[in-house]
């Protein structure tokens, strides 16, 4: 996800969880595409009922320090599951063909997003009351570490341990680069997240390759960057992210939705 984009999370935030989970708790339902603007009151869900409903999603867990935490029984991990699920059965395809592959030919990689795709922000987000900052995503990731997305380390670590090469495409500021590979280290992802394999964006000096230069938008920061990845001689056979612009552009043969009630990012 894209930190230049993240900015915007404090106005959108909230509007998109009620887009995303409030159809149909409501019987007159969100603003449709024909009122972009509200009519009434009776087109917007309630913002408190549209958190409880994420809470409950996530299976919303308080420890004795007070701080929440998601569930492994919650039906988000429920669904997370299911979405790996699928995914290993490709990858499984993907390992079998690449025992018979010709001589030279270009080696398997998946592509993984780092916050709600490999990292789970759920913990944050409720510190913030969902409303994203740069200064409090800094202070956090600075000194807390992000619990996994369950059962993601597992999936990772098998394709890795099948060839398949893995890297990491977030938009997390380069400045953020040594948090995120402890993060990352410490939840069980056993990949190591080298600058080779771990892509972070750097508006202060974008790399030659994107076009765009530091003014991508996160489908072309990231597609670019798969395509810089592919012309390393890699075959992106699964991209992985929590949002549509994670996955846009082309550059996978397969692209696997987690999801995501909690914020939107274009």
């Amino acid at each position: 996800m894209s930190l230049s984009l993240k900015s915007t999370r404090a106005r959108v935030a909230a509007a998109t969880a009620a887009l995303a989970v409030g159809a149909g708790l409501y019987t007159a339902g969100t603003a449709s595409a024909d009122h972009a603007v509200p009519r009434t009151d009776k087109e917007i869900p309630n913002l408190t009922q549209v958190q409880d409903k994420i809470k409950a999603f996530y299976g919303d867990t308080v420890d004795a320090s007070g701080q929440h935490y998601a569930s492994p029984n919650s039906n988000y991990a429920k669904q997370v599951a299911d979405i790996q699920k699928k995914a290993k059965a490709q990858l499984e395809t993907v390992v079998r063909n690449a025992q018979h592959a010709k001589k030279g030919a270009k080696k398997p990689a998946i592509v993984l997003d780092l916050d709600d795709t490999t990292l789970l922000t759920y913990n944050y987000e409720l510190q913030q009351g969902f409303r994203f900052t740069p200064e409090s995503q800094d202070a956090y990731l600075k000194s807390t570490d992000m619990t996994a997305v369950f059962g993601m380390p597992k999936l990772v670590n098998w394709a890795k341990s099948k060839g398949i090469e893995v890297f990491y495409v977030t938009g997390r500021d380069e400045h953020q680069r040594e948090w995120s590979v402890r993060n990352l280290k410490n939840v069980g992802y056993k990949p190591v997240a080298d600058a080779p394999h771990f892509f972070l964006k750097n508006k202060k000096t974008p790399p030659a390759y994107l076009a765009c230069g530091a003014k991508c938008t996160t489908v072309e920061y990231k597609a670019g960057t798969r395509k810089y990845i592919e012309s390393k001689g890699f075959d992106i056979v699964a991209n992985f992210g929590d949002q549509y612009s994670d996955l846009q552009g082309g550059y996978a043969n397969h692209t696997y939705k987690l999801p995501n009630p909690m914020y939107y990012l274009p």
